[in-house]
């Protein structure tokens, strides 16, 4: 294995938790003032396919160079991902890949169906049939057990909001536990749209994440086929964690919208990836429209922050020091 790289010296150490277990608030590194989380929140990252993107490499190795610990793992289906037991699988491989090679503090899998919210006929949030699934009761549960009001717990969705939103149906008070940062839709100055990619899958579930929730915006994408190339890929870790990723690494989509990791790079990085970010809040006065994306328009005092601008070269970067740190794999 070719080390050419030393990791970055962080200058704090975060104790993580596996699920159930507890949280050391020791992190002492500098909140990032620009949004209401950083790299001490426990995660839950929220997916559906496993082989598109790097989002699940990226969050098991943030939670072993002192970013989120990575608390729990839900693997969703959705039309593009439609069999919840194969994609359960492909990310449950990953996590056996990581756990062998010597990544600490990686959760089991949670497989999650639920179907598509549906808009009840009274037009009221709180008439919502939910669908209870798995992955809205995990997001319930961990936010008890381990969320604080300093520490809220960060649910990474990468996919449709609907777990988010069934858990407030399940807990209305999950909201005061629980920040979404989801990889979705776009950003248009000034504006962000909560649409496609991944918010056109279930718009009332995104409806209700973004008035019920304290909700991160990221729809600032990059292309990540530069994360990981084909050359590079011979300098990958010499375990199988590294032989996971260069088997994988020609099924991550070209496309630029794929790049689901934006959501944990922007709220858990250890330095500034994500360099601007806007207060806002949903603009509901046309009412709820499924073919149209929901705004989000400035307001100072908003519940949703918008990401406006992200540093795509050090996602490479750091992804490239973790995986090559004699640190990262326990040794």
């Amino acid at each position: 294995m070719r080390r050419g790289l030393l990791a970055l010296r962080l200058s704090a150490v975060l104790a993580s938790a596996s699920c159930g277990g507890t949280l050391d608030a020791g992190y002492d590194a500098p909140r990032n003032p620009m949004l209401p989380v950083d790299g001490r929140n426990p995660v839950i990252l929220m997916n559906d396919g496993w082989s598109d993107n790097w989002s699940g490499e990226y969050a098991a190795l943030l939670a072993n160079n002192g970013g989120p610990p990575l608390v729990g793992i839900i693997a969703n289906a959705t039309k593009y991902w439609p069999d919840v037991n194969a994609n359960a699988t492909g990310w449950t491989n990953l996590v056996t890949a990581a756990k062998s090679s010597g990544l600490r503090n990686i959760p089991d899998v949670t497989p999650s169906a639920g179907a598509k919210l549906v808009k009840p006929a009274d037009g009221q949030i709180d008439s919502t049939t939910p669908n209870r699934s798995p992955g809205a009761r995990l997001i319930v549960d961990l936010s008890r057990q381990l969320s604080t009001p300093v520490f809220p717990i960060v649910v990474l969705a990468d996919a449709p909001l609907t777990d988010c939103a069934d858990a407030y149906l399940i807990d209305h008070t999950v909201v005061d536990r629980v920040v979404v940062v989801a990889a979705l839709g776009s950003y248009a100055a000034p504006n962000g749209i909560m649409g496609g990619p991944n918010g056109d899958l279930d718009p009332w579930a995104d409806w209700i994440v973004a008035q019920r929730f304290r909700y991160v915006h990221v729809g600032t994408w990059y292309d990540q086929t530069s994360d990981v190339t084909a050359d590079w890929a011979a300098s990958l870790p010499a375990n199988a964690f590294g032989d996971w990723m260069a088997a994988k690494q020609s099924k991550i989509f070209t496309i630029k919208t794929a790049s689901d990791q934006i959501a944990g790079l922007s709220s858990g990085m250890p330095v500034q990836f994500m360099v601007s970010a806007v207060r806002a809040v949903p603009d509901t006065s046309g009412g709820f429209d499924a073919s149209q994306g929901l705004p989000l328009v400035p307001h100072a005092d908003g519940n949703v922050w918008v990401v406006t601008s992200i540093a795509t070269p050090l996602a490479a970067s750091y992804l490239r020091q973790w995986l090559l740190a004699s640190t990262t794999f326990g040794h």
